[in-house]
């Protein structure tokens, strides 16, 4: 498979979130053979630049244990019952990665030896090192931590350049776009102004995680064909840059 040259990217290793919600397009509950797809497709794109990319996905589009829970649910079953279905979600992406040519590793935390890899540390790196993306599936392997956590978990111990949080709107905004029209988009901010001031970005343990670590953060729309792309190429215009400064 030819590689462009990697100096068109501004990136050399980064980790890409992708929600489970993201994969039902415009369907109501599981995969949208569509949306999946065309994620792979721009997955791909990335990956001929010369980015070694790693992905981390959701289950929010079978199960999501904090849900189960409200409704009854033991969380930590429920939160189990989240992860395998993050595992299969992360099958979906191998998929449709591997249909398009593309050489891709499920690592899950928790061992599911006939279907996938367990997620080792060197293990994932060596995978990227040789142009494999790699997913990881299953989150941090232990209840109560959200798939965002993981993804910044993640890409901390992969050494990655930038975690790209894709997400329904095109940025971090003042208050729900969708409710608020006059809501105002940010182009950058801190970790510490997300957290003070409460800003629905990612969870408060992933964002305290990628300011200890130093690790940027990028958040855009998925919805958007091409963004994620654009980001990866150096668009400073496309969502909201978070980071220490």
């Amino acid at each position: 498979m030819a590689i462009e040259n990697p100096k068109t990217s501004r990136y050399a290793r980064i980790l890409v979130k992708l929600s489970g919600e993201a994969l039902m397009g415009q369907a109501d509950y599981g995969i949208d053979p569509a949306m999946i797809k065309r994620i792979a497709m721009e997955l791909e794109e990335i990956n001929r630049l010369g980015v070694e990319l790693a992905v981390v996905i959701g289950g929010g589009n079978i199960f999501r244990g904090a849900g189960l829970a409200r409704a009854g649910m033991d969380r930590v079953t429920g939160d189990h019952m989240g992860m395998l279905a993050t595992v299969m979600n992360a099958l979906a992406m191998q998929d449709a990665l591997e249909s398009r040519g593309l050489h891709a590793r499920v690592m899950s935390a928790i061992r599911i030896n006939e279907v996938c890899e367990d997620y080792i540390r060197r293990r994932a790196i060596r995978h990227l090192e040789k142009g494999r993306v790699v997913i990881c599936a299953a989150g941090t392997g232990n209840p109560f931590f959200t798939t965002d956590t993981a993804a910044a978990l993640r890409a901390i111990e992969i050494n990655a350049d930038v975690l790209l949080k894709a997400t329904k709107v095109d940025g971090v905004y003042s208050d729900d776009p969708l409710r608020n029209p006059a809501a105002k988009r940010y182009r950058r901010l801190t970790f510490d102004q997300v957290l003070a001031e409460r800003l629905n970005v990612m969870d408060a343990t992933a964002i305290v995680m990628c300011r200890d670590n130093r690790l940027p953060l990028q958040v855009f729309n998925l919805n958007n064909p091409g963004d994620l792309t654009r980001i990866v190429r150096g668009d400073d215009e496309v969502g909201t840059a978070v980071s220490c400064e």
